[in-house]
């Protein structure tokens, strides 16, 4: 479809877009770009033989054949303005997306509020273990794939399939994994119900002989089947399902081991190498589809067990003045909550969670959720509230996050600057204290700047 096209990618340098251009230029396409700045990911496309422009270039519209552009990038944008005004095939990042997903015999999307990332790296593993080639497009970076993006066989594209603004429901899948659904994105969405009926029709997108995996402890996600007339596997702990974790343990590492049921009998058992007790759920849901396409358990098995998380997971960046450091991606109340018991099932003195709210109207929707979570942690510093798509028109400020903390725990301030965060914790944090960045945000950058300077 896309031999001898030119394409261009208004922001390419995105985590996703990048994938997806990588993708477009397998399937034949000649592919140029344009982004702000450079990155190491910017850079790696360039290495692959994609032309790609910093800055502004409404010149590089001319002889392209289809541009496509993330909802970042606003109708202003000189790219787009010469768009319209040529007259050129544009797709939003989505929708193009889901054209894509049309050139694969089978298109299994991962998707949830929470887990996304995790889930389709866990699935990943498992399809790469069975040695069957898939296409592998997901929204951080897997180290055994070096990257976000793997190009593999056109029978297989494993994809993390996003909500916000309706993304999924532009896609064509032959397989989907709800991992939970929550109230997350209400600046778009307005309420959980609005959220529930845009998952119900994502789950319809499925052809008849398709199928569904779903989390059946998550009572949200307990009628997202309503009108769908195919296969439907479950996963759970608490609740009866096809397949079961019982016999849960958890070793020293905060990694958790547990016997897996299906239909009452025991199955196989699996040893995860990461942590966090939310992870049993994922590497259920990751087990059931794999399952489904995978006949030989121990290959789920090896591929489950040798995964050990994806980039801003829980992830450990290494020690500043013998601290740990870590980081994290969470930025919803339920993530962070997943977040916190994985901190303290690391042995350590005291922890400081350094926490960047991901938008105004985030901040604002889960101002009492964020601080009950956050107050939870030992010590809490609060960064500038990371705007995103935003401008604060929600009356919000993070003062205002600060003053909810110290209701529950003195122990918070809010710095206005990373340089001021790096200069506190470089005077406070003392040999077996725990650092952990939090936040979807640049926040990452200061455990970072952390690590380098040990």
């Amino acid at each position: 479809m896309f031999t001898n096209k030119k394409i261009h990618f208004i922001g390419i340098g995105g985590i996703s877009m990048s994938g997806i251009a990588e993708i477009t230029k397998s399937l034949g396409a000649t592919v140029s770009g344009s982004d702000i700045t450079e990155t190491e990911i910017t850079k790696n496309l360039e290495k692959k033989e994609m032309f790609i422009k910093y800055g502004h270039h409404p010149e590089m519209i001319k002889d392209a054949d289809i541009i496509v552009y993330t909802a970042a990038i606003h109708e202003d944008d000189p790219e787009r303005i010469e768009t319209k005004k040529l007259n050129k095939e544009n797709y939003e990042r989505a929708e193009f997306l889901g054209i894509i997903s049309k050139q694969y015999k089978n298109c299994l999307c991962i998707s949830g509020t929470h887990g996304k990332s995790t889930t389709t790296g866990m699935v990943s593993m498992c399809f790469l273990e069975a040695k069957l080639n898939p296409t592998i497009q997901i929204g951080a970076i897997l180290s055994e794939i070096n990257g976000n993006t793997k190009i593999g066989s056109k029978d297989y594209l494993i994809m993390e399939s996003c909500e916000y603004v309706d993304s999924f429901l532009h896609f064509h899948p032959t397989s989907i994994i709800i991992t939970n659904i929550d109230d997350d994105h209400l600046d778009y969405f307005k309420n959980l119900d609005n959220i529930k009926k845009s998952f119900n029709k994502y789950v319809n997108l499925l052809p008849n002989n398709g199928l569904l995996v779903k989390n059946n402890d998550d009572a949200n996600s307990l009628d997202v089947e309503d009108g769908y007339q195919g296969k439907i596997i479950t996963y759970g702990i608490n609740s009866a399902a096809d397949y079961q974790a019982k016999n849960i343990t958890v070793n020293e590492l905060g990694h958790y081991s547990f016997d897996v049921y299906y239909q009452n009998k025991m199955l196989i058992n699996i040893s995860l190498n990461i942590n966090g007790y939310h992870n049993i759920y994922n590497s259920l849901a990751a087990l059931a589809l794999s399952h489904y396409y995978i006949d030989d358990i121990t290959i789920i098995k090896k591929g489950l067990e040798k995964y050990h998380g994806v980039g801003r997971r829980f992830e450990y960046l290494g020690k500043f003045n013998g601290a740990y450091v870590y980081d994290d991606y969470a930025h919803h109340p339920t993530e962070i909550k997943t977040t916190l018991e994985s901190v303290k099932k690391v042995a350590h003195n005291q922890d400081y969670c350094i926490f960047q709210s991901h938008t105004y109207s985030r901040t604002k929707e889960h101002l009492e959720d964020f601080a009950n979570i956050l107050s939870q942690f030992d010590n809490v510093i609060i960064a500038p509230i990371y705007p995103a798509r935003e401008i604060n028109t929600f009356n919000i400020s993070e003062e205002m996050l600060v003053d909810k903390i110290k209701e529950k725990n003195p122990n918070v301030i809010y710095l206005d600057s990373f340089d001021s965060i790096l200069e506190y914790i470089k005077n406070t944090v003392k040999e077996k204290d725990l650092v952990i960045t939090v936040g979807a945000g640049p926040v990452n950058k200061i455990a970072q700047s952390l690590t380098k300077q040990n």
